[in-house]
C-alpha cells in the first residue's frame, strides 16, 4: 500500500537553479517619510467601551420593572 506519488529528487535546469540560489544584495530605503505611530490601547479606552455597553442595559432594566 505504500506508493510514491512524486519522485524524491526534483529535476530542474541549471538556469533555474542559478536564479534560485543567487544572493541578492538589499539596501535600506532612506529618505522615506514614516507615518505617525498609532495610539495605544489603554485601560481608559477599555473602561469607556465597557461603560458604553452598560448604559443601554440599565435603561432596559429600568423599563422592565
Amino acid at each position: 500500500m505504500n506508493q510514491v506519488v512524486m519522485q524524491p529528487i526534483v529535476q530542474m535546469d541549471t538556469e533555474t537553479l542559478k536564479r534560485w540560489t543567487t544572493e541578492v544584495k538589499e539596501t535600506l530605503a532612506t529618505g522615506m517619510a514614516m507615518k505617525a505611530p498609532k495610539k495605544q490601547f489603554t485601560a481608559v479606552n477599555l473602561w469607556k467601551i465597557q461603560q458604553a455597553k452598560r448604559k443601554p442595559t440599565r435603561i432596559t432594566r429600568k423599563w422592565a420593572i
